[in-house]
């Protein structure tokens, strides 16, 4: 920064954030600092406001990143918070929903799935779970991933033989299911087991999610040795079984500690600007999976500050274990096992540990962290490659960091919809996939032309809403994901599809996106694609080009997209029932329809006079069911 650029800054950011220096307290809180269009730049905390907000007064000796933070910085807002415990989860709170360009951002914020055993029925199920806990029963977890959860639960299944068929299945059956057939359930709803000696079952998988199993093991192998001892070996079988699939769960996955029975381990590596955060779940002295995390941050920041910033946002709206063992000392560390503790309501450790099994397991986390960073970092150079060819190819002006590929699927113009993927230097960011269902009931059936012209106006005039400042006035706005504009859109199909395109950006007077049409080769053979753009004749790649391998990748992407959505649209349309878009015909009225005529095809073919006879159907609703099928809409005789 220079001379120059300083004075400016002393004139604006400075000279603003010393002004509010002056009448801030002496207290934990925390500040949110803007620019000039009113975009949040940064989030932070304090124990006191007033010294904290007071290191921004001065330029010299702050890091560049900072020093550009005061500089755009034009207003300023505080909350005061009771404790600097409240500030931290205030501050991972705000960051998490408002995402500032300073701020360190964890991408990736799904939840994580679960294993749930339900409490509301006398014969307990046991199945996978995602989301708010609604339902009563006990949860363990969480799970890194949904194959880590299966993988116990089928094991689950062959060591307890707990039901996992929902609660509707399992008052209708009249006779055992396959899973009884071959030993994945003691078949409960047919009574083939008592309850006593199903809550028995329960209880033993509880303990053993409890991290329990070796009681229950023991026990196992007791029953199998008395059920021997008797001669009844086909029990003994079962208790044999059963053990084996206790041995399989229990094995080693890469990481089974002995001496940690709860614990979340924090590793982070950090390479060529970017960091990556290796998260592995230890319950029940069990590794249940592991994931890498990339978190957004300033290329300056050290790992520590990283980490630091990562682990509020990460237990925002997470329940913490008894312990979080960390790679690295940060510096929020005290202060993040006090506002653990009070979330969870018992005491939560924070540590980095020196020495033994828990510095094995985190150095463990630390080479994955590593590799998991190595393999991103090699990823990105590779697509960094294909994305600078293909503006080579198309004559771009800069290599595109947004790419829009847009498709259509339907049948015979029947449930259309419209698909929009997107791509950019980090591969598929299938967050902002798009889907649109065709609106436009004027349009030929079949008309694709139609369909994609119907689309990208969807589209583009959504874009442009988003991105005329028209609401600058209601405060600071968070950027919508999808309000980005490309830097290329492909259209799958020839001249006619770019033509509608083109024709769509000309309306909207949009001419900073490049279009491009990408048609199927003869009989629809890869590698001999066509590629069409305005003022430029049609041209193809070599069969051989990386570049094409990859345009072939997107427009297939877009392709699945598109038929997967409409297959979920027409899969939804089929199990729409006729009587739903009757007026004054609710589920009860609905069911004694069904029950009586036994279809909504003989409900719509009924007279009146059978309508009436229905129990609990008045002669209004009749008249109503009646009308709505024999097209009297006024009630016209």
């Amino acid at each position: 920064m220079n001379d120059t650029e300083r004075k400016s800054a002393e004139k604006t950011g400075v000279a603003l954030i010393a002004a509010k220096v002056r009448v801030l307290p002496d207290s934990p809180g925390v500040y949110r600092m803007y620019d000039g269009d009113g975009e949040l730049l940064y989030v932070g905390k304090a124990r006191s406001l007033k010294k904290r907000v007071a290191s921004y007064t001065k330029l010299a000796g702050q890091p560049n990143r900072i020093a550009r933070m005061i500089t755009a910085t034009a207003q300023m807002e505080f909350i005061t918070t009771a404790t600097e415990t409240d500030a931290l989860l205030l501050e991972a709170n705000l960051i998490k929903r408002l995402k500032p360009r300073y701020n360190v951002l964890m991408r990736d914020d799904k939840s994580f799935p679960h294993i749930l055993l339900t409490g509301d029925h006398e014969f307990p199920q046991v199945l996978k779970h995602r989301g708010a806990r609604a339902r009563r029963g006990d949860y363990f977890g969480p799970f890194a991933s949904a194959g880590a959860v299966n993988a116990t639960l089928n094991a689950l299944q062959k060591a307890f033989l707990l039901r996992s068929c929902s609660d509707s299945v399992f008052e209708s059956r009249t006779r055992p299911c396959l899973l009884f057939q071959i030993k994945r359930c003691s078949a409960p709803c047919t009574g083939e087991i008592s309850g006593e000696d199903y809550a028995e079952l329960v209880a033993e998988a509880r303990d053993f999610l409890k991290g329990r199993s070796r009681k229950t093991q023991e026990q196992l192998v007791r029953l199998m040795d008395e059920a021997a001892a008797s001669l009844d070996y086909e029990a003994a079988t079962v208790y044999r079984d059963r053990i084996r699939a206790l041995t399989q769960v229990q094995q080693h996955q890469g990481i089974n500690p002995q001496t940690v029975t709860e614990a979340d381990l924090f590793a982070a590596w950090a390479e060529g600007g970017q960091t990556c955060v290796q998260v592995f779940f230890i319950r029940a002295g069990q590794n249940w999976g592991n994931r890498a995390y990339f978190p957004r941050h300033d290329r300056e920041l050290p790992t520590e500050e990283v980490l630091d910033a990562f682990l509020a946002q990460f237990y925002e709206d997470r329940q913490p274990p008894r312990m979080v063992l960390l790679s690295h000392d940060t510096p929020g560390k005290a202060l993040l096992a006090e506002a653990l503790t009070i979330r969870a309501g018992r005491k939560v450790a924070v540590g980095v540990p020196r020495r033994g099994e828990k510095r094995e397991l985190v150095d463990h986390a630390l080479t994955n962290a590593r590799e998991a960073l190595g393999r991103r970092l090699a990823e990105s150079s590779s697509q960094r490659k294909l994305l600078e060819g293909v503006a080579e190819v198309f004559g771009l002006e800069q290599t595109p960091e947004r790419i829009e590929v847009y498709d259509n699927s339907h049948i015979q113009g029947a449930k259309a919809v419209g698909g929009m993927i997107v791509a950019g230097p980090e591969g598929f960011m299938k967050s902002q996939y798009r889907k649109f269902n065709i609106k436009n009931a004027d349009m030929a059936a079949g008309d694709d032309y139609a369909m994609m012209r119907e689309v990208l106006t969807r589209r583009f005039t959504r874009l442009l809403k988003e991105n005329d400042g028209d609401n600058a006035d209601d405060g600071p706005q968070e950027t919508r994901p999808d309000a980005v504009w490309p830097d290329l859109i492909l259209i799958d199909g020839g001249a006619g599809q770019l033509k509608v395109a083109t024709e769509v950006l000309a309306e909207l007077g949009i001419d900073s996106v490049t279009a491009v049409g990408v048609a199927k080769g003869p009989e629809r053979d890869a590698g001999r694609e066509r590629f069409f753009m305005a003022g430029r004749r049609d041209f193809m790649l070599e069969p051989r080009n990386p570049v094409l391998y990859y345009l072939q990748r997107l427009r297939d992407e877009a392709h699945r997209f598109a038929i997967g959505s409409h297959r979920a649209r027409r899969s939804k349309a089929i199990g729409v029932n006729p009587l739903d878009e009757v007026p004054g015909v609710g589920p009860g009225r609905k069911r004694a329809l069904l029950k009586h005529f036994g279809s909504a095809r003989a409900v719509a073919r009924a007279g009146l006079t059978d309508l009436e006879s229905v129990d609990g159907i008045s002669t209004a609703v009749a008249r109503a069911v009646y009308d709505h099928f024999h097209g009297n809409p006024d009630g016209a005789a």
